[in-house]
């Protein structure tokens, strides 16, 4: 209990205060302890990686490019290309290289099916490293 004096009489009077002094005290040092042993709980896990000698593989100069257009037929760069006709399409294009990234672009308004059969063409003529080309947006996804 804490005691207040009064400015003319001889008696002390409670007072009904909290005194937070101890908290804040208790809280701060709380506060110091986490601040330090928070960067403390990470997991740094040293490793030694090997060396590699495997030489870079230069980037490609142009992208090569596989469109799925609105009423399903494909063009490979900016020519046509019939779906029965994409494997050697693409053989010449890569001239054989099946390593080469191909980038599938797709409208909108395309099915997931149909881009999929599209994806399956690809995986049948041996060129499995696909990438998926679409728009950069800032809005979020609801």
């Amino acid at each position: 209990m804490a005691g207040r004096l009064d400015d003319g009489g001889d008696e002390l009077l409670e007072s009904h205060e909290i005194n937070v002094t101890p908290f804040i005290d208790v809280m701060l040092v709380l506060l110091i302890i986490f601040m330090v042993a928070a960067p403390l709980a990470t997991v740094d896990v040293p490793v030694n990686l090997p060396a590699s000698t495997a030489e870079p593989k230069p980037r490609q100069e142009t992208p090569l490019y596989l469109t799925v257009q609105k009423d399903l037929t494909l063009s490979l760069g900016n020519e046509a290309v019939a779906r029965e006709a994409l494997a050697g399409a693409l053989l010449a294009k890569t001239e054989g290289d099946k390593q080469q990234v191909i980038y599938l672009r797709a409208d909108s308004s395309i099915d997931y099916a149909a881009l999929m059969e599209v994806m399956n063409l690809l995986r049948a003529a041996g060129y499995l490293k696909v990438a998926l080309m679409g728009l950069e947006t800032s809005a979020t996804v609801q």
